[in-house]
């Protein structure tokens, strides 16, 4: 192989890793930082679309309790959480 194509391979290869593969494992990265910090009181929003707020949290098992309307709690697994609320900003705001 000519040492100009090795280096083009190379090139190429660091290009890939810097704009694909570093940016993904930053979001994987932040996406765990948000599980971890979630605690109760919090508002959430799920994968799903649901919004409410943790009433507890369950280490053990993963999940936590969600109050989505009054009187109406149910059990989110921790991984199900796509972003979490902060007190004034509106739930379209969320993912920001």
């Amino acid at each position: 192989m000519e040492p100009g194509g090795l280096i083009v391979l190379v090139a190429l290869f660091v290009l890939f890793w810097l704009f694909v593969i570093k940016p993904q494992r930053r979001r994987l990265q932040e996406q765990r930082e948000l599980h971890e910090s979630v605690a109760v009181g919090d508002e959430i929003v799920t994968l799903g679309g649901l919004l409410g707020r943790v009433r507890s949290v369950d280490e053990e098992d993963d999940t936590l309790e969600v109050e989505i309307a009054p009187g109406t709690n149910v059990r989110v697994v921790r991984k199900g959480i796509a972003a979490v609320i902060a007190p004034g900003d509106s739930p379209g705001d969320a993912h920001e």
